[in-house]
């Protein structure tokens, strides 16, 4: 599991992220504002209960939503419901355990219930306790967001965690099928893969890190549309589940319909929300990367549909998906994601039906 965990040995020795790395203070922007009582979204939480006998585990307490009667936190399954392990009632606290020498901090709510492993989405409420956070939705660094958008490729977004803070970056895949590493317990039990089709998929070393679980990654413009919740990734990569997906899923296993319920729709930033002044979004940055056609990505999907078995039963293929070819404007390809410490290459080809494979080196995919 690659969410954040913290070595305790009858005090706090370190603070880790998995396998041994260091977690430095200075990792990103505006990233201290989020490790510490914040009463607003994208920052440091998680169940009480996640821990072991040497580490506690935290994740990101991503966004707010509403089922129209009550407000409830929205991160991922790992994160509040300890990967389809937890009881209904139990405490989220804020900051998360990591960053209270993993003693509880404040309780801010009770976990609700999750969207099930292997449903195709990584997602979980806690109701919110009545004045812990805050009611109107606001997302460090960012604001308010507004209605769900979905992801294309090129689009600008921008997400606020636990870990690394604000960041921007760009959508690279979509209609991408992963192959996620779990592992049940903090920093125990056995490992397992979980896999995820329609993903949507950011190629960037900075936008995410461990401990980032649970971001909601929304549009880089004012809106701050709501596009995929942040669950997994590699040291060059960040995964996210379509938020619509997220919605749905959760409001079937829990029998409810849940939305964005703080205000939405970009809402002026209220004064004093900012840390250090920062603008809630970089201006024109969600045009740096061209969006591509439409009916250039159907086409590629199309291809995609008709090799995606194979090609994701290749040795060492962690995902497959849709992308710009980076050859010309407005050219999709199919985008290949390979763990490049797998000790077994798989045999691709440059292209699929006319459509050009583009392949992406990687480190393992692993749940955040």
């Amino acid at each position: 599991m690659f969410r954040l965990k913290t070595l305790m040995v009858f005090a706090l020795v370190a603070t880790l992220l998995l396998f041994g790395s260091l977690l430095t203070s200075g990792l990103a922007d505006g990233g201290a504002n989020h490790r510490v009582r914040n009463q607003h979204f994208g920052v440091s939480g998680g169940n009480v209960n996640d821990h072991s006998s040497a580490f506690c585990c935290s994740g990101t307490l991503g966004s707010l939503v509403t089922d129209g009667t009550n407000q409830y936190i929205l991160s991922n399954n790992h994160v509040l419901g300890r990967s389809d392990q937890a009881s209904a009632g139990e405490d989220i606290s804020q900051p998360g355990l990591i960053d209270s020498n993993c003693g509880v901090a404040t309780l801010v709510a009770d976990f609700t219930g999750a969207a099930a492993l292997g449903s195709n989405v990584d997602a979980a409420v806690a109701q919110l306790r009545a004045g812990q956070m805050d009611s109107t939705g606001f997302i460090e660094d960012i604001g308010v967001p507004g209605n769900p958008v979905n992801a294309t490729v090129g689009l600008g977004v921008a997400k606020s965690g636990r870990t690394t803070g604000f960041t921007t970056g760009t959508v690279s895949s979509v209609n991408t099928s992963v192959s996620v590493q779990y592992q049940r317990g903090c920093n125990q039990g056995k490992k397992f893969t979980v896999g995820y089709t329609n993903q949507v998929v950011i190629n960037s070393s900075t936008f995410s890190a461990g401990g980032d679980s649970g971001s909601l990654i929304v549009t880089n413009n004012a809106s701050h549309n709501p596009v995929a919740l942040l669950f997994a990734g590699s040291s060059t990569t960040t995964i996210g589940n379509p938020i619509n997906e997220v919605l749905t899923k959760l409001g079937t296993a829990l029998g409810r319909t849940f939305s964005f319920g703080g205000g939405g729709g970009g809402a002026p930033t209220p004064k004093g929300h900012q840390a250090g002044g920062r603008q809630p979004f970089i201006p024109g940055l969600e045009g740096l990367m061209p969006q591509l056609p439409e009916q250039a990505v159907e086409r590629a999907s199309a291809v995609l549909e008709n090799h995606r078995a194979n090609l994701m039963f290749q040795p060492g293929v962690m995902g497959v998906g849709v992308g710009a070819s980076g050859r010309a404007d407005g050219e999709a390809a199919i985008v290949i994601y390979v763990n490049k410490d797998s000790s077994a290459r798989p045999v691709l080809p440059d292209n699929l039906e006319g459509i050009p494979v583009t392949v992406i080196l990687t480190d393992q995919f692993i749940a955040r």
